[in-house]
């Protein structure tokens, strides 16, 4: 019996059973973190067995993950860009709270 670790539902990718999509796991891996890392550090929900689950589904389906991911972060930023182009000025206002908010850490 095979066990299924990514199921595809609401036109994403998602660890079976949880609310913790592919894209978030492929992300930290592709960023450098060990299986280990990403399942005590990032995702606790998720068991190390499903991390690795998840790993290996991208792995076995890269070319269509990765045209997956290139296609969410397009949508992303033409709905980005939208949301500039709507209100401008709400937009201004947002990029000075976040440069301020980035220089009280420094």
């Amino acid at each position: 019996m095979e066990k299924e670790y990514v199921e595809r539902r609401d036109e994403g990718y998602w660890i079976a059973g949880t609310r913790v999509s592919l894209d978030s796991v492929v992300f930290a891996f592709l960023d450098g973190l060990s299986p280990e890392t990403i399942a005590a550090e990032c995702f606790p929900v998720l068991t190390l067995e499903q991390v690795f689950g998840a790993i290996t589904y991208y792995l076995a389906h890269r070319t269509q993950i990765d045209e997956y991911l290139k296609t969410a972060s397009e949508e992303f930023e033409s709905l980005r860009q939208a949301t500039r182009d709507t209100d401008p000025q709400f937009h201004a206002k947002l990029i000075r709270a976040r440069r301020e908010a980035l220089m009280s850490e420094v």
